[in-house]
């Protein structure tokens, strides 16, 4: 079975229009891969039928599967350590000496998937004993896809989830077996909130944040979408706030609203 043009340019077309991203040429076989198990649930003889569906405007829930099936929730525990570790380690002590009067932070991880990334903040913050007592700390976690935001809201990881950055006794602290799965305990869960939130749209808070993490998420973005993300983002962190992107993303050449961060590298700061 194999994808005809016209059906990869629907699929393709639809996931643009709904959440800003592109199927580059190069991730087109991902199509047939995350598409095939919606076929076999629908009893659809091909993607060209499935293409097809798309257009009845009585199947709406049809469009929604196709979306949430077509996007990447790549995501683990402490996710690119070294760069995690210079995060808390660095950018996240100076903002603190800053805010010493208030004692509060504010975190937005943007395109958070299935919560990995907020969670492994909750348990840094948790775990640093005296550091942050009497410390509020807000840690937001949103994602486009209605799915992963539920899930990371449940908190209950498979196995294979759970072993993928985080150490064992970490996982022992702060899950608790459930079956085959493992459930956030409600003190962590409590750290964190979630919400469903287009990133080409406005911040879904008021007020300003001090981090931002955006990992892995602008690399699927064409370059008018990147640059309006870029945008929002910088009309949500604070004017001495931190910017943390993947280890293959920058913001040189995408926008003028960031430049890197002068003390910590491979970080960003608005530009005033």
């Amino acid at each position: 079975m194999e994808l005809s043009p016209v059906a990869m340019r629907a699929f393709a077309g639809l996931l643009k229009q709904r959440t800003g991203q592109e199927l580059a040429a190069s991730r087109h076989w991902r199509i047939e891969t995350a598409l095939k198990p919606l076929l076999k649930d629908r009893d659809l003889p091909s993607y060209e039928s499935l293409a097809a569906g798309l257009a009845d405007p009585r199947d709406v829930q049809l469009a929604d599967a196709v979306v949430e099936a077509l996007l990447n929730h790549e995501t683990f525990f402490y996710r690119e350590q070294a760069a995690f570790t210079q995060l808390m380690d660095g950018g996240i002590e100076e903002l603190a000496a800053s805010r010493a009067g208030s004692r509060k932070l504010r975190i937005w991880c943007a395109g958070c998937s299935t919560g990995q990334e907020a969670y492994s903040l909750a348990m840094a913050f948790a775990e640093a004993g005296d550091r942050w007592r009497d410390w509020t700390i807000e840690i937001i976690g949103t994602d486009v896809s209605a799915g992963v935001v539920s899930r990371a809201a449940g908190g209950s990881y498979t196995q294979f989830e759970i072993q993928r950055g985080l150490p064992v006794r970490q996982m022992m602290r702060w899950f608790v077996p459930e079956g085959e799965d493992w459930q956030a305990r409600p003190e962590l869960r409590r750290m964190v909130r979630f919400e469903r939130h287009n990133l080409l749209q406005s911040a879904p808070f008021t007020g300003t944040v001090d981090v931002i993490l955006c990992r892995n998420v602008l690399l699927y973005f064409a370059a008018e979408e990147r640059a309006r993300v870029f945008d929002g983002l910088a009309g949500a962190i604070a004017p001495d706030g931190l910017l943390m992107l993947g280890a293959g993303e920058t913001v040189l050449g995408n926008t003028t609203r960031f430049e890197p961060h002068p003390a910590h590298r491979g970080f960003y700061r608005p530009v005033i």
